[in-house]
């Protein structure tokens, strides 16, 4: 009885752990409270999510929940177009707060990064060439050396396409329009990417390739934050879990991935 008597005392007087007040005073959370300011980093030209109208607005799914959140926390908000292979290292090194440009989480990414819970999930599809629409009709026929796939640098496209398409000949380019510029052409036999974009895609450009519509992977897409900031991470976890039970995410949804009238307004 002593013993335990004695351990409860040491435990009482023992000092207390550090306080987590320090930890808020460094969270990106109270800094963008304290500067007014909550900076969103994303790549325009990711449909639904981001991409230009034809005024040079960034507009999306994305710039839609960024606007919500922003509007929570009672601050503006900055939208910081950067390009995507570049984007993990942009965060890292302050140019914005959080980023929210459809990024797959992946347990690489997250030895780098850490990601709020996924808000929503896809998976990687094929826009093919319309010389192909009556020979090919799974992904797993493209294969083969004959075809020539054409991928975004540095996307969970370009990954897919290289261990499901082994024997195929991959070409990566800096952005999706490139991409679908060789495909049109017929310098590349298809296009390996994210099912809402190719979705949209092929919507608003019908004659232009054929949708091979059953996704091959399930990812998972988050928003991402430095290392080191559990307050912002509640914070953006509670948010999500918020707009979700009030039908605010669902409405959201229904606006970029069930309704195709915001496509008259988009550029180019």
């Amino acid at each position: 009885m002593r013993g335990i008597l004695g351990l409860l005392l040491v435990l009482l007087c023992a000092p207390a752990p550090a306080n987590d007040q320090s930890l808020w005073e460094k969270s990106t959370l109270n800094r963008i409270l304290k500067r007014g300011e909550l900076r969103v980093g994303l790549e325009a030209g990711y449909m639904p999510f981001e991409m230009l109208d034809k005024k040079g607005n960034i507009i999306g799914f994305d710039v839609d929940l960024a606007r919500l959140m922003a509007k929570t926390m009672g601050v503006k908000l900055t939208l910081v177009n950067t390009q995507w292979d570049g984007i993990i290292p942009a965060l890292l090194t302050d140019k914005f707060d959080i980023l929210m440009g459809g990024m797959t989480i992946t347990a690489e990414r997250n030895l780098q990064v850490n990601f709020a819970d996924p808000y929503i999930v896809i998976g990687q599809s094929v826009l093919l060439n319309r010389a192909h629409e009556d020979k090919v009709t799974t992904y797993s026929q493209l294969d083969d050396p004959r075809y020539t796939i054409a991928t975004k640098l540095g996307t969970t496209g370009d990954i897919a396409a290289r261990r499901f398409m082994p024997r195929a000949r991959i070409r990566s380019f800096e952005s999706e329009a490139e991409a679908m510029i060789e495909v049109r052409s017929g310098r590349a036999d298809a296009f390996v990417y994210d099912l809402p974009y190719n979705v949209v895609y092929a919507a608003r450009f019908p004659d232009a390739a054929v949708h091979l519509k059953e996704p091959f992977t399930r990812e998972p897409l988050g928003w991402a934050v430095r290392k080191g900031d559990p307050d912002f991470l509640n914070w953006l976890n509670n948010f999500l879990r918020q707009i979700r039970d009030e039908g605010v995410y669902d409405a959201l949804y229904r606006k970029w991935f069930e309704n195709t009238a915001w496509l008259k307004h988009v550029a180019g």
